[in-house]
């Protein structure tokens, strides 16, 4: 219970990266007594400067009405006389506004400790962390803990979002993780029911990027016997991750940068754009310097992005991470295979940390798994699986192709050019480039040819006029975005 909605947040988000998920915030102290009198708590915690009632008056009511609920107070620097006298009256522990993270955990955890679960007048929240409670980002490293906090401040904003990391860290639990918050901005704790939809865009063309995110109307190319809604407007006012951004033809980036920029967009075949409510998060396994390389990414997309730009560190560059994925893993295996969770052997974690782990948290997970199903009996886990999994991927690694010689990886010389006679004309030249650009803007305009004209820059009778001339388009025909015009 705190009136500051931010510190509200710091709280909640901060439990659920540690794995404790069950929380219910409360910004208006007028409404504690009805809540502590309807549902069952195993933990208060309490701001003792609340306006209508204050902290300490809570605290009064719950000793009144004999409710046996450890209580934490959180106290300014000058309230410590006050929350003394809290624990006087049978407050376990206090803490100082700005509330430091490892107090709170270690406040929080020594509270918790022996304490009963509440029963199912709280919430249906299930024992384990939910898939977006970020519970395989559980941290102590000091980078990764920074990422969690970056995730929470992202959350209050609705500007895109670009995660960057290496395959398997988690990307999308990161993008999770930024959903997680925003609900819990916009509902203070109650989950705010907002779509999280994501789409792997890697290997989609123009065409099908368009029509996965924008959707189509009837009619818009050949074979649209219906409409149908794009990821875009399925997410709503929730959130749109889009996976492998840096895969994206870089005629597609710029679609997806006119949408960003103008927060706009238009389902194939429509004549009137539809607003982009939902927020956009993307990530991939590029580095930033691959992605300012103007041949692979469009620099003005990537600055867009890069408003709010997430970098996880790889699982090698934190091992004592390992600590605390691999229980969570065991006992998650365990739950999904009906056996009991087998004990740790003290040589696990030395031969986790010779491992390079190329591919990071979701291959320590599949490994544990996998080691998990194998498993026999009672006793330790047994290592043989995990062992023959690392030579496995390490002998792989080393008959993968080297990496190429400077010499090698010089640029090639120019092939020479063609006999004169194979050369076109500069008449035809400008004509086969004339046609595909107007046939890409035609795509993009989704065949209405006033869009197209205008992503041109020329009017729609001249449009017309340059249509009838390459053959096969006819004035207010809808273009297949697949289909060429041959010249004859």
């Amino acid at each position: 219970m705190d009136d500051e909605e931010q510190a509200l947040t710091s709280y909640a988000l901060n439990l659920r990266f540690s794995g404790i998920t069950n929380t219910m915030l409360c910004a208006d102290s007028r409404a504690v007594p009805g809540l502590l009198a309807s549902r069952t708590f195993s933990l208060v915690m309490l701001d003792l400067s609340m306006p209508h009632t204050t902290g300490e008056e809570i605290l009064a009511h719950m000793r009144a009405r004999g409710l046996d609920v450890p209580a934490i107070v959180i106290t300014g620097h000058n309230e410590v006389e006050t929350a003394v006298r809290c624990m006087q009256a049978g407050a376990l522990d206090y803490l100082v506004k700005p509330v430091d993270r490892a107090r709170l955990l270690a406040a929080v955890t020594q509270a918790l400790a022996g304490r009963p679960a509440p029963g199912p007048a709280v919430t249906a929240q299930p024992a384990a962390p939910p898939a977006d409670s970020g519970g395989e980002l559980l941290t102590r490293n000091p980078a990764m803990r920074a990422v969690q906090a970056q995730l929470v401040a992202v959350a209050r904003s609705r500007e895109p979002a670009l995660v960057v990391g290496e395959t398997g860290v988690g990307k999308e639990l990161a993008a999770r993780g930024i959903h997680a918050a925003a609900g819990l901005v916009a509902g203070l704790g109650t989950r705010v029911a907002r779509p999280f939809i994501g789409c792997n865009v890697a290997g989609l063309d123009d065409v099908m990027l368009s029509d996965t995110l924008f959707g189509h109307k009837k009619g818009a190319y050949t074979g649209a016997q219906g409409g149908r809604a794009g990821l875009m407007e399925e997410a709503g006012d929730g959130t749109l991750f889009l996976d492998e951004i840096g895969d994206l033809s870089l005629s597609s980036q710029l679609k997806l940068l006119r949408c960003i920029q103008e927060r706009e967009y238009y389902p194939l075949g429509a004549d009137a754009p539809r607003p982009m409510e939902c927020r956009l998060v993307a990530a991939t396994n590029k580095t930033v310097a691959e992605l300012l390389d103007p041949a692979v990414f469009r620099r003005d997309l990537f600055f867009r992005l890069r408003t709010h730009l997430i970098e996880i560190p790889p699982l090698r560059d934190r091992l004592e991470d390992l600590s605390l994925l691999v229980p969570l893993f065991l006992e998650e295996a365990a739950r999904q295979t009906r056996m009991p969770a087998p004990a740790i052997p003290r040589e696990l974690y030395p031969l986790l940390e010779g491992y390079p782990f190329p591919g990071n948290v979701r291959e320590l997970k599949s490994m544990l798994f996998h080691a998990c199903t194998l498993h026999q009996g009672s006793g330790p886990l047994d290592l043989a699986p995990l062992k023959g999994w690392m030579d496995s991927v390490r002998q792989g690694l080393e008959h993968a192709a080297p990496p190429p010689s400077p010499a090698a990886s010089a640029p090639a010389a120019p092939a020479p050019l063609p006999a004169r006679e194979a050369l076109p004309t500069l008449r035809q030249a400008e004509a086969r480039v004339a046609e595909d650009v107007i046939l890409q803007a035609l795509k993009e305009a989704g065949g209405n040819q006033s869009k197209a004209a205008k992503l041109l820059g020329i009017s729609r009778q001249a449009l017309h006029k340059r249509l009838k001339g390459l053959g096969g388009v006819t004035p207010g025909q809808h273009v297949n975005p697949g289909q060429h015009v041959n010249q004859g």
